[in-house]
């Protein structure tokens, strides 16, 4: 018996609240184990993972599920609100990020080991230079007067769009420090594959909840 259109629709939304509340729990958690992994203050390094973590599984997810229409932790909260929230979110997750890569960068110059030698030191420098671009970009859509000659909905198109891409290369930084000497060398067996999809789950919810967030908000403009 083929579905209602109706019922189709309360089953997709089912769905996505779901995975939204997946996406929630495994960025928490992921980020937890991490801490826990790490110990952070038992070395120098052991800050690096806890705040990558942090800032690209935990609050980069939070602030762009801000924005979910079933997803979202602050919707009852004006539009102007959760924006604000969301620029505090990415704002904390960028001073994250950046402390975590001096943080790196200190500990690689005192062991005397070269610098983004490795795929996943290339990745998280340029996660971190997008993260900081998309800041800046978001300036633009705080106060719309700073860039008059730009259409505000193709601003923010971009923003997305761009936000989306910064996301995914952040997780990419993730995946690859999951492939690193001091990660396999604690974290084995089905205990690594379960780690790895973290990011890869987070990652496909993101996906979906930025894209279908855009779209409900041209449903819902006049």
């Amino acid at each position: 018996m083929a579905l209602s259109a109706e019922t189709e629709s309360h089953i997709y939304r089912a769905l996505r609240t779901a995975s939204g509340a997946a996406a929630h729990l495994v960025a928490l958690g992921f980020t937890i184990f991490v801490a826990v992994l790490a110990r952070p203050g038992s070395s120098l390094f052991s800050w690096h993972p806890v705040l990558m973590s942090l800032a690209f599984s935990f609050l980069m997810t939070e602030a762009l599920l801000v924005f979910s229409p079933e997803s979202s932790l602050l919707r009852s909260l004006s539009r102007k609100g959760r924006a604000r929230c969301h620029w505090v979110l990415q704002l904390l997750a960028l001073l994250c990020a950046l402390l975590g890569l001096s943080l790196v960068i200190l500990h690689k110059e005192q062991l005397g080991k070269a610098h983004l030698a490795t795929r996943h030191g290339q990745a998280g420098l340029l996660a971190v230079l997008w993260a900081g671009l998309q800041c800046s970009g978001g300036v633009g859509l705080l106060y719309p007067k700073l860039l008059p000659r730009w259409p505000l909905a193709k601003l923010k198109l971009y923003h997305a769009t761009s936000g989306l891409v910064g996301y995914l290369l952040g997780s990419a930084s993730l995946l690859l420090g999951m492939c690193s000497l001091w990660f396999t060398a604690s974290v084995t067996g089905a205990a690594w594959y379960l780690a790895v999809l973290c990011p890869v789950l987070t990652s496909l919810v993101i996906m979906n909840q930025v894209s279908n967030a855009y779209l409900y908000r041209k449903r819902i403009q006049p």
